[in-house]
């Protein structure tokens, strides 16, 4: 029995996939909830995130973790202006208002360097070893594809 659904061009991101199954379901509401952290140090920025983070949602309530009384103080006063940046990121009102308690904030794991990253070129002996691997992949899309990413990755490293 021959499978007739067309190909995929690519393969669909995870986000997509996972968005389109838990649609219309109660799950689906904590996954744009979740977007929040995701969000929270872009829409803030670095300074403000090192000092405060996102610890609970509920019901449109965003708490934060703040590490000392002065940035507890400092953000009461800069409340509308982070909610307006969180739900702008997120293209939703989603915030309607923030909840500040004194808590202990993370650093941040570092962010990789994209910008400027220096590629090294493959040896023959490695582009070899990267046709050989990929060779598993029956279909020439998903090989090619296959050969790009083990490329990659043994560029950067």
């Amino acid at each position: 029995m021959a499978d007739k659904r067309p190909k995929m061009r690519r393969p669909a991101a995870v986000a997509d996939l996972l968005s389109a199954m838990l649609r219309g379901t109660p799950a689906e509401k904590r996954l744009k909830e979740g977007g929040i952290w995701m969000v929270w140090e872009s829409a803030v920025g670095s300074r403000i995130a090192s000092h405060a983070q996102p610890s609970a949602f509920r019901d449109g309530t965003l708490t934060l973790a703040v590490d000392s009384a002065p940035w507890m103080q400092q953000l009461n006063y800069l409340k509308r202006e982070l909610i307006a940046k969180v739900n702008e990121q997120l293209g939703e009102e989603m915030v309607k208002d923030l909840y500040l308690k004194a808590g202990r904030v993370t650093a941040a794991a570092p962010k990789p360097q994209t910008g400027g990253a220096r590629h090294r070129e493959l040896s023959a002996e490695e582009r070899a070893l990267v046709a050989e691997q990929a060779e598993a992949a029956g279909d020439p899309e998903l090989r090619a594809l296959f050969e790009r990413l083990i490329s990659k990755d043994r560029e950067n490293r």
